[in-house]
């Protein structure tokens, strides 16, 4: 996935524009020396920078990073909590005993990713930027549908999408709605973060809900039993690390989004789950588990348990038939004509009778919106609707994107901040010839296509021989009537190392990789508030960073160093 701009120190024939600087330094905390793992030439992060003011934030730079926990713990302490963590999540039916069992599997690593304060700073206040996005990106939608900005915006968007799913798109029942789940794909490189791409229908809440719980209580345990053992030093360490958001915050972050989503004083939920998307039953079935102990009366559910009158939807089940109150939408707007009762449930919520989140907006789920924000046509919009903070934020944070369209442009016309070999280009085509440092560039449908998530669909440029990337991006040119796909800066991971159970082995395995960092954002009170952040951590030879049985997957968590 992307990641950074090429090594300025490699020859590239490719030019991209540079990115904009980073923002002036705030008089925070200055930048403490520590082990080399943090170390990186300039932060990481960009809305918390510890640089004084007036210095030189391109200097060599170490952060401290949290206490580690390998070297004061025994390896069969270590083995022993990640047992108990993956006993945990087999319990909950989050993770298959055994690989014939079929079902999720990963790596489990003793500890959680470990978060700096000021890294943890910039998650919590990224939420509210990605909000104001969503809000812009809509409004942005709008005006061009009504003709107030230029009309190939929504063309651009539109692109695909059946007349009928359009019309309800623009319903005036939703015309403010913008989703109340937000999780940024976020890679952390050695020249700054990085958000490849926007979900608002992800998966994942489940297991990073899970994954909390079961880390924090394996810690308590662990801490137990070195206080049985008379390890009292070591058992003051195995509790230090707190889970970002606390180990209900992702629980109690979609209690509260769902509970003010709702609006109605009465009525039940449903997480609505399609067949295309049954992988991800099992974690939203225990999300509903955890809700129902907080009060809250919802189902996890598939789209042929709704039962629909013409006053309202309902759920029939072991109890008495409950009237909803509202669904949320864990289903891609692609998949509808597959979707049993979907056109019942669609009428229901247009006509007010029940409420739905996500809103049914497909131009709030497309990655070209990226393409859109770098258009030089419209940065004036963007930067008056997002306001100078956002817009300087977001301007570092998303990479240069392209929407990849075959029709030609006039003679004079070229391709926005993309050359090759010093010459500007006025088509796509003409970047089948570029070498392989020339092509550090991804393609990936844009959406709507079941390609378009679970990184399906990408191409990543200088990882395919020659006629591989011709022919990838020849393809997806022709599929730009139906499924438009974007062409997207390719940006490298930096390299973290974390160690894990091997099962087989029955010891622990140190690993070095790229990681994912997926922060889970709940809409409630007009804010975007951090409730938990999932970390993904791939092998080195992996340049597409995903779940998967080789990654290591785990909670974010906060080190904190214990009093004695």
């Amino acid at each position: 996935m992307p990641a950074v701009p090429p090594d300025p120190t490699t020859p590239s024939s490719i030019s991209l524009a540079p990115r904009a600087p980073y923002p002036p330094p705030l008089p925070l905390t200055p930048h403490v020396t520590g082990q080399s793992l943090y170390a990186r030439k300039g932060p990481w992060y960009d809305l918390a920078q510890t640089d004084h003011p007036g210095s030189d934030s391109s200097r060599a730079v170490t952060l401290s990073p949290p206490q580690d926990l390998t070297q004061t713990d025994s390896e069969q302490a270590q083995l022993q909590r990640c047992r108990t963590i993956r006993g945990t999540l087999i319990e909950a039916g989050l993770f298959a005993p055994t690989e014939e069992a079929g079902g999720a599997r990963f790596r489990i690593s003793p500890t959680p990713f470990p978060l700096m304060p000021e890294e943890l700073a910039f998650f919590e206040t990224l939420g509210d930027h990605l909000l104001a996005f969503y809000r812009a990106l809509n409004h942005l939608y709008g005006e061009s549908v009504r003709g107030t900005q230029p009309a190939w915006v929504a063309a651009y968007l539109d692109q695909g999408k059946p007349a009928s799913l359009l019309e309800y798109a623009r319903a005036k029942r939703w015309r403010d709605q913008v989703p109340a789940v937000i999780r940024p794909d976020v890679i952390p490189t050695a020249d700054g973060m990085v958000i490849t791409e926007l979900d608002s229908v992800p998966g994942g809440i489940g297991l990073t809900a899970a994954l909390g719980t079961a880390y924090t209580d394996a810690a308590r345990i662990s801490s137990l039993v070195a206080r049985d053992s008379s390890q009292t030093p070591h058992a003051s360490r195995v509790t230090c690390h707190e889970i970002v958001g606390g180990p209900d915050g992702m629980v109690a972050g979609f209690d509260a989004m769902l509970r003010e989503a709702t609006g109605a004083p009465s009525g039940a939920i449903a997480i609505v789950v399609s067949d295309e998307a049954r992988d991800y039953r099992p974690e939203m079935r225990w999300m509903a588990a955890r809700l129902r102990e907080r009060g809250l009366d919802i189902a996890c559910v598939e789209p042929r348990d709704l039962r629909f009158t013409e006053d309202a939807l309902w759920l029939d089940g072991a109890q008495a038939p409950r009237r909803l109150a509202l669904i949320y939408r864990f289903f891609e707007l692609f998949d509808l004509p597959n979707i049993p009762k979907a056109d019942l449930i669609l009428y229901s919520a247009k006509g007010a009778r029940v409420a739905m989140t996500p809103p049914v907006k497909p131009a709030l789920e497309e990655k070209l919106a990226f393409a859109l924000f770098h258009h030089p046509a419209l940065h004036r919009f963007w930067r008056q609707t997002l306001g100078d903070e956002s817009h300087h934020v977001l301007s570092r944070l998303f990479p240069q994107t392209w929407v990849l369209d075959p029709r030609p442009i006039p003679p004079a016309g070229v391709i926005p901040e993309l050359a090759l070999e010093g010459r500007a280009l006025a088509n796509f085509r003409d970047l089948a010839d570029a070498g392989q440092k020339a092509r550090r560039l991804v393609i990936k449908p844009s959406g709507f296509s079941e390609l378009a998530w679970g990184s399906r669909g990408v191409s990543i440029g200088h990882d395919l021989s020659q006629s591989e990337w011709a022919a990838a991006l020849d393809q997806a040119l022709e599929a730009f009537a139906t499924t438009p796909h974007v062409l997207q800066e390719f940006h490298k991971g930096r390299q973290f190392d974390l160690s894990y159970d091997d099962e087989a082995c029955g010891t622990l395995v140190p690993m070095a990789g790229r990681a994912r960092l997926s922060p889970y954002y709940f809409v409630t009170g007009g804010k975007a508030k951090l409730a938990g952040i999932l970390a993904t951590l791939c092998s080195l030879e992996k340049k597409v960073i995903h779940g998967m049985k080789d990654a290591i997957m785990a909670p974010c968590g906060m080190a904190v160093q214990n009093e004695r």
